[in-house]
């Protein structure tokens, strides 16, 4: 899976730069950091999970299409 990444020391300097303490600013560079990782989906991610999208679609149209043959034979049966 890709990595991505975050410069927090870039990110500290530019808050720094326009008035942030060197605190405020590393809270703020570590807070945002924490989202980007938390909730940043990258390509490879999407690819698997389409990829169990499609396993499961191609599952349940199998055993709808399984029932439906079963239905249709059972119909020309009692006809």
């Amino acid at each position: 899976m890709a990595t991505v990444t975050f410069d927090t020391h870039s990110y500290v300097k530019r808050l720094k730069s326009v008035g942030f303490s060197e605190e405020q600013a590393e809270v703020f560079a570590e807070e945002q950091k924490k989202l980007i990782e938390d909730h940043l989906v990258t390509k490879q991610h999407l690819d698997m999970r389409l990829r169990e999208l499609e396993y499961s679609l191609t599952i349940r149209l199998g055993g709808m299409l399984a029932a439906s043959i079963a239905v249709v034979a059972a119909l020309v049966k009692l006809l």
